[in-house]
Formats: structure tokens, C-alpha cells, sequence
């Protein structure tokens, strides 16, 4: 195995521990963190982007029936201005992570952030529900461009003994970010309208940009090149995951099937590509002979598929079949990720002292008791039920994403740094794509594929219902997934998690 702390570029002389040099050409050693002041400052913009892409997210969920009601669009297409934003996500961040590697962490980043900052203040001009629908696709690529990187960076600037503190407090801004959005966004959608979503976006966007250029000047991380870009390979893997994701968003009808396979072959050969390029996108050895690192990412994907469609779910149920305006579904959505806010950093710093992926696993399993709990929701059910079943919920995700991600993070050598940071991106991003498919699927096999109406409010509520029970089941794999630890013969990539200090 590669030593963890040669460098990650060659450079003429050791570079001193918490020493940063110049941009132009050089990096700071690997396996060196960053002097405590920039680390704090790397974290800050870090911290800004999580928030705002969440934000983002979130508030768009609680507008979406305030535009159906402008444009009068159907549920389906009201959850493809969700769909269409994660679904680029999942088919972009892989290339996106290797080309961050090589480019330069920080430079990409910024790069990400600048082009999703304009697409969010164009959303708020969009004429038409496909156009927005179009710009959402656009939104994705840039964000694709800050989730190849954030783990990465946040990995690189910070010592192990300090990587899960730090971590979990990059996971909190991601549910402040989710707290706030539908409890800022019902505010700006009841007072000013939809479209100050995407104004105030953009403008947070922008304050994110100037922070970034600033608090990471001087600095960059970088890999090597050892052969040229796989395009192929990077081209294979985004035509074959949109074609899988939109065919299972178009279940059960029979283009639908068609795509799930052509996507499912495109994904064949995706695999057979990279196990024969000279540098890959995607170093299939990683899940081959680190069994940490696959079954870590295997409870990645599951606890997200399992987990966010139900932002979306809560939304048409509050709103729908509660009677409530966005404002006030937003105050009780708020209250999971609060918990989840509050609870984050405990958990990066509980996976600081013991085995991450046992706290991560136990998250896991509180997850599933929230969902259950979401799978009894009836017309009547007191608000009281509602905020205790998400607060639960939020709880449990707390406890398992930053163990996870120090988890998988921790589980490689510091070359593969950016891949394992884009790679559980990917993860996280097709489950979401995979949570959102089934949501879907579900709404238009109970409701069908037009406009909610009062009629319908019944067969919306069987659907959201049966939705979380399938979705509490999904949960359990992830549990057992999340248990997993090496085999004797596997050496670990460093991680405080496996290795206290």
C-alpha cells in the first residue's frame, strides 16, 4: 500500500508541517493539515456552500405548490424541478471529482460556486415550468462541481484526530441549511412570492464566492496527472445513471422498463471501461479490496434513498391534506432538522473517539423508527405525532452522516482522497434520485399523473403512507451495511475512526 503521507504532487523540498505556500504550482504536503486559522477559514466556506445548496433544495420543495398553482402543472412534473437537479447531481459528480483532483480542489470549487450562483438568480425569470425545469439541470452541474469537493477539502485541511469535529460541523450546516429552507422559504413564498427563493439563492451565492477567493488564497490541492481525462469512461457513466434514473422515474409505464435497461447495459460498460483505462474516474479496486470503503457507500446510498423524499412527501402532506400554508408547513418541517442541526457535531466528535461506523449504523437505526413512524400519518393525526416522528428522524441522521462520511474518508489512502469525497457524493445523490423515483412512481400509481385535486386527497395520503413503509424497510439494509468493518488483511487509510487516538 502507498505510503499515506507521501505527497500528493512531487515537490523540490518537504514542505513544513502547517506551512502554506503559493497556489501557482505547489501544494501543501499530504497528509499535513493546514495551520489552525486557515483551517477555520476553510470550514467557513465550506460551511456557506453546504447551507446554501440545502437551502436551496428545501425551499424549492416547500414552493413547489405555489408554482403549480402559477404554471397549474401536474404533480409529476412538479417533482421533476426536484428530480432534475439531484439526477445531474448523481451523473456528474464522478468526472467532476476527477477532474477536481487534477485541476485543483480549490479552483474547481469556486468554479462550481460561481455557475451556481448565476443559474440560481436566472431561476428566478424562468417563464415556464420546463424552462426552470432546464435551468434546475444547469443548477446541478455547479453544485456537482462543490460536492466533488467539500469532503475532499475539508479531509486534506484538517488531522485526523480533528476530522471528525470538523466534519460534523459541515453536516450541521447541510441541516441548517434544510431547517432554514422551508422556514425562510414559506416565509419569502407567502410574503414576496416563489421566485425570491432563487433571488435570495443567488445573492447568498455570491457572498459565498468573494468569501471562497478570499479565505483560500494561497492554498491549493492537487493530484498528479498520469494519463489523459477518461472522457469515454466519463460520458459512459453520465448517459448510463440519467438513463437509469429517468426510467425509473417513469415507472411503470413501458418506456420506463426500456430505459432502466439500456441504463442498467450502460452501466455494464462503464465498469468493463475503467477497469482498463490507465486512469480511471472510478478505481474499481476500491470496492473490490476495500470492504469498509464498499459497504460504508453501500449505507450511504441506502439511508438517502430511503430519507429524501421525505421533505418532499411532508410538503404535499401538509399543505394538502392538512390544509396548512407553506409558512406553517415550513415551521413543522424545521423541526427534524434542528435536531439533526443541534446533534451533528456531537456525532463528528463522537466518531473522533470510537468506531465511526458503529455510531453511524445506530443513527441508521433510529432512522428507521422516525419512518415508521411517518408510515401512520392519517388526516387527522395531531401535529405533536408529526414533529416527535421527525424529530426522530432528524436524530438519526444526524448520528449517521458525518460517522459515515469519516467512515469512508478515513478508510483510504490519501491519493484517493477527491474519488472517496465524490464517490460518496454519488451515493448520496442517486439515492436521493432513487428516493424521489419511488416517490414518484408511488404518487402516480395512486393519484396519477395530473393535478392534485380535493378528490384526491385521499389516494395522496395511501401513497405518502406506503411510501415511508417501503422506504423504513430500505432503511434496515443500510443498517447491517453500516456495520461492516476490514478484514484482518486490510490496513486502514489512516482514520481516527478505526484507530483512536
Amino acid at each position: 500500500m502507498t505510503d499515506p503521507e507521501a505527497p500528493l504532487c512531487p515537490e523540490p523540498a518537504p514542505t513544513p508541517a502547517n506551512h502554506l505556500v503559493p497556489a501557482a504550482g505547489r501544494v501543501p504536503a499530504a497528509g499535513r493539515a493546514l495551520e489552525p486559522a486557515k483551517q477555520r477559514t476553510v470550514l467557513l466556506v465550506v460551511v456557506v456552500a453546504e447551507f446554501l445548496t440545502m437551502f436551496m433544495v428545501s425551499a424549492v420543495n416547500i414552493a413547489l405548490p405555489a408554482i403549480a398553482k402559477e404554471w397549474h402543472v401536474s404533480t409529476v412534473t412538479l417533482s421533476w424541478i426536484t428530480l432534475a437537479y439531484i439526477l445531474t447531481i448523481a451523473a456528474v459528480l464522478m468526472p467532476a471529482g476527477k477532474l477536481a483532483d487534477l485541476t485543483g480542489r480549490k479552483r474547481f470549487y469556486i468554479a462550481g460556486l460561481v455557475v451556481f450562483t448565476i443559474i440560481a438568480f436566472a431561476g428566478a425569470f424562468a417563464p415556464s415550468a420546463p424552462v426552470l425545469i432546464a435551468l434546475r439541470l444547469l443548477n446541478g452541474v455547479g453544485a456537482a462541481m462543490l460536492y466533488a469537493c467539500t469532503t475532499a477539502i475539508i479531509t486534506l485541511a484538517f488531522p485526523p484526530r480533528a476530522r471528525g469535529r470538523a466534519m460534523g460541523i459541515q453536516v450541521a450546516s447541510v441541516y441548517l441549511g434544510l431547517a432554514f429552507g422551508p422556514l425562510l422559504g414559506g416565509i419569502i413564498i407567502d410574503n414576496l412570492g416563489w421566485r425570491y427563493v432563487f433571488v435570495i439563492g443567488g445573492a447568498l451565492g455570491a457572498v459565498d464566492v468573494v468569501l471562497s477567493w478570499w479565505g483560500m488564497r494561497g492554498v491549493e490541492w492537487r493530484e498528479p496527472k498520469r494519463a489523459p481525462f477518461d472522457i469515454v469512461g466519463s460520458l459512459t457513466w453520465a448517459v448510463a445513471l440519467t438513463l437509469f434514473l429517468l426510467g425509473l422515474s417513469l415507472l411503470p409505464e413501458a418506456a420506463g422498463w426500456v430505459l432502466l435497461a439500456a441504463g442498467a447495459a450502460g452501466t455494464a460498460g462503464f465498469v468493463w471501461r475503467e477497469a482498463r483505462a490507465p486512469d480511471p474516474i472510478l478505481d474499481l479496486d476500491l470496492f473490490r479490496k476495500n470492504r469498509v470503503f464498499a459497504c460504508s457507500n453501500a449505507a450511504t446510498f441506502a439511508c438517502y434513498a430511503a430519507t429524501y423524499a421525505m421533505t418532499f412527501l411532508m410538503s404535499l402532506y401538509l399543505q394538502y391534506n392538512k390544509g396548512l400554508v407553506a409558512q406553517t408547513a415550513g415551521l413543522i418541517l424545521v423541526s427534524g432538522t434542528v435536531v439533526q442541526t443541534l446533534f451533528s457535531p456531537v456525532a463528528g466528535r463522537l466518531a473522533d473517539r470510537v468506531q465511526a461506523r458503529l455510531v453511524a449504523a445506530a443513527g441508521m437505526a433510529v432512522c428507521v423508527l422516525g419512518l415508521g413512524g411517518l408510515a401512520f400519518l392519517g388526516s387527522g393525526t395531531s401535529y405533536w405525532y408529526i414533529i416527535a416522528s421527525l424529530c426522530v428522524l432528524g436524530l438519526g441522521f444526524a448520528f449517521f452522516s458525518s460517522p459515515i462520511m469519516h467512515t469512508i474518508m478515513g478508510s483510504v489512502e490519501q491519493r484517493y482522497t477527491g474519488v472517496a469525497s465524490a464517490t460518496i457524493a454519488t451515493m448520496r445523490t442517486t439515492g436521493q434520485n432513487v428516493s424521489m423515483g419511488l416517490a414518484t412512481l408511488l404518487l402516480s400509481v395512486f393519484v396519477g399523473r395530473h393535478s392534485i385535486g380535493t378528490a384526491d386527497y385521499p389516494d395522496l395520503l395511501t401513497s405518502i403512507r406506503v411510501t415511508f413503509a417501503i422506504l423504513a424497510v430500505l432503511c434496515l439494509f443500510g443498517v447491517g451495511a453500516a456495520l461492516v468493518g476490514p478484514r484482518r488483511s486490510e490496513a486502514p487509510g489512516g482514520s481516527a475512526a478505526e484507530n483512536p487516538e
